[in-house]
């Protein structure tokens, strides 16, 4: 990709935003088929050869931290788990970076015998995707019959002490709308802080509905029939998350909250003028914004003995391009501009 833009340090792009939380797809296979985000039988997933080896991810993560201004990490798939070499690549990611905050999304399907593991070698801390409590539901959200082998999971992950645990949740109406209240109370209870997340426009089959989404508004308008939820006090930073103080319904003036809980707003109230992401995918293509339908090559670069000063300028080509927003408008996909990208959530990399 070859554009014109003025030498800079660091993922800066033409609106002044410069991004330093990366985003690092491990695979793109998923021992779930959760209906947000992808078929019931799965995809066309890519070969061993086509995703990047651990070697070519330590060296990307060394260019980002080392020369353009990386200062979070967090490891996604499809499902990280999944990938056998997992430990060994946080591990060796822990020894070139001894001070960079390390992250892991999960399903937690395959945490109970890894999270110790993960640990030792020096993960920082764990997110945890759970949609319901009930069983049945989410054998009918995630078309796998694991909730006990995810619950088992983040049992883990507390014992092995990668906190703060924040659990992810996705409402779809008509099917777990009515349980966001009681995973908030479940989480309130163990010290995990919940995050909802508005479903995005990035399955598989291409369902999505404005209409059929739960909005923040209406997140907020029924967390509040039992909790109050007022701002936290903290600076957002540019976190995707919204986060709210909770307390009771009745609780007094000064009462300390129970806990907190977020809300990412990426469809009706978009955080794009903040965000300090670059996403690079398991076959390491840059990816300026989870909805770019642009990719920048960096794997051809890695395998064809490129030295990292120019492995770096392609990464900076991709970022100085990224759009000033991802055109759905504050109104769902009402934007002309907008067209949903062809990849689905798991073959990006959140």
């Amino acid at each position: 990709m070859t554009v014109e833009r003025p030498a800079f340090e660091g993922l800066r792009d033409r609106f002044g935003r410069v991004a330093t939380d990366l985003r690092l797809s491990l695979t793109d296979k998923c021992n779930l088929r959760c209906s947000y985000c992808m078929p019931e039988e799965g995809l066309a997933w890519l070969s061993k050869q086509a995703v990047l080896s651990a070697e070519e991810i330590v060296r990307i993560v060394g260019i980002g931290v080392d020369r353009l201004g990386v200062r979070e990490l967090r490891l996604t798939g499809g499902e990280p788990l999944v990938r056998a070499d997992v430990v060994e690549i946080v591990a060796a990611l822990r020894a070139a970076h001894p001070d960079l905050p390390i992250a892991l999304t999960t399903n937690a399907v395959g945490l109970t015998a890894k999270a110790a593991p993960l640990k030792a070698a020096g993960l920082t801390r764990i997110n945890i995707s759970l949609d319901t409590l009930h069983p049945e539901t989410f054998a009918q959200l995630t078309r796998r019959p694991f909730f006990d082998r995810v619950l088992a999971g983040i049992e883990a992950a507390d014992a092995a002490e990668l906190g703060p645990i924040k659990i992810n949740a996705v409402l779809m109406r008509g099917i777990n709308d009515g349980d966001g209240a009681e995973l908030l109370e479940w989480c309130l209870e163990r010290g995990y802080e919940l995050r909802f997340i508005e479903q995005m426009p990035l399955d598989a089959d291409h369902g999505w509905t404005r209409e059929g989404m739960i909005t923040a508004s209406e997140i907020r308008d029924r967390l509040s029939e039992g909790f109050t939820l007022s701002p936290d006090p903290r600076e957002r930073d540019g976190a995707p998350a919204e986060r709210f103080e909770v307390r009771p319904r009745n609780a007094a003036a000064g009462d300390p909250p129970l806990g907190t809980v977020g809300i990412i707003a990426s469809v009706t109230e978009p955080f794009c003028a903040d965000c300090k992401r670059t996403r690079i995918t398991a076959e390491g293509k840059v990816m300026s914004c989870l909805f770019s339908r642009e990719e920048v090559d960096l794997r051809d670069l890695l395998r064809g003995g490129a030295d990292d000063d120019e492995i770096a300028a392609r990464w900076q080509d991709a970022m100085w391009v990224k759009p000033r927003a991802h055109g759905m408008g504050h109104v769902g996909l009402g934007a002309p501009d907008f067209v949903q990208p062809d990849r689905s959530m798991s073959a990006i990399g959140g």
